[in-house]
């Protein structure tokens, strides 16, 4: 029997089982990624107990020692990962980098300075004010990140799951985050280390991508549309920026719109206390450097420096003698 199919029945065809194949390998992925399980919690860290005076924020978690040299530039790989172009590089010492470029360059430099200068745990970074990438071109303003050999990277962690629920170490990061006015808070962003310390295991729990800051959140919560009006690395917005909308109940109420939004609606005065306490540590000069670090001109430095103390007080102010949470 010769059965002809007309055209359109063939093209039907043909998008059902490319859909059915899709869907099959989708499911895969999913339970590949439900077998590996949850993110290993074995001596797991989010934040340490530091001594914040006395952090360098200009060279930030890699100190001296990680200082990228720039002399000799070996290119890799391109990346193809997250949203904006990087590179992967090795430099004249053989340590490995993943090189990004664009809007998001200088406030994570920025935001990963004042972070581990809290305590958190964070990538190592260091911003490159002008980089020539052998076959690919000269960039400016290049965010490196380091690929440590000691360091594995595993699983996305969850900001509703993982060993740090309710802890004033997280609820602070979520504050941060406000503070930062970070848009992009997605899981996804999230990401566990397993850092091997000669021979001592420790997952560091770190917040990988920190772009998305120094800007300005959505000016609405619908769906969609919550993306209107935001931005990115503008030193003048995130001045204006809105921080806290008031306290409640001992409640902190933040002026955060946009995808996440829920996650900041169970941080009490005394988690806010707690983050005040350590904020306040921080000093003008390491303000001043952690905004250096990033190659912000002289004149953005002195106005996201002030932005940041602005926002300390506004903190303090909102949560000092605040009624605590029942």
């Amino acid at each position: 029997m010769n059965i002809k199919f007309a055209k359109p029945v063939v093209f039907s065809l043909i998008l059902a089982l490319a859909a059915i194949s899709g869907l099959a390998q989708k499911e895969g992925k999913d339970q590949k990624k439900k077998d590996a399980g949850p993110p290993a919690t074995t001596n797991a860290v989010l934040w340490e107990a530091v001594d914040i005076p006395s952090r360098d924020l200009y060279l930030g978690p890699g100190g001296a020692e990680m200082r990228p040299d720039l002399s000799r530039v070996t290119f890799i790989k391109e990346e193809t990962q997250g949203h904006n172009k990087k590179y992967r590089i090795k430099d004249a010492k053989g340590q490995e980098w993943v090189a990004k470029f664009g809007s998001e360059a200088q406030p994570e430099t920025a935001a990963v300075r004042l972070l581990y200068g809290l305590g958190y745990k964070t990538e190592i970074n260091y911003l490159a004010p002008k980089l020539t990438i052998p076959g690919q071109g000269t960039f400016e303003n290049v965010r490196l990140e380091a690929r440590p050999a000691n360091v594995e990277r595993l699983d996305e962690w969850k900001w509703r799951e993982n060993p740090f629920v309710g802890t004033n170490e997280l609820q602070g990061l979520k504050i941060m985050m406000v503070f930062f006015t970070n848009w992009d808070l997605l899981d996804l962003q999230n990401k566990v280390f397993r850092v091997n310390n000669n021979g001592t295991i420790e997952h560091q729990y770190v917040i990988s991508d920190l772009g998305a800051t120094f800007g300005k959140l959505g000016n609405n919560n619908l769906p969609f549309f919550f993306r209107l009006g935001r931005k990115t690395n503008d030193p003048g917005t995130w001045y204006e920026a809105g921080f806290v909308s008031g306290v409640k109940d001992g409640m902190i109420d933040f002026d955060f719109k946009g995808k996440g939004r829920g996650l900041m609606e169970d941080i009490t005065v005394a988690h806010g206390r707690w983050l005040v306490d350590r904020l306040d540590q921080i000093s003008d000069r390491q303000l001043n450097d952690a905004f250096r670090a990033a190659n912000y001109s002289a004149d953005d430095v002195k106005l996201l420096s002030d932005g940041f103390k602005m926002r300390v007080e506004e903190l303090d102010k909102a949560t000092r003698g605040a009624v605590a949470a029942r």
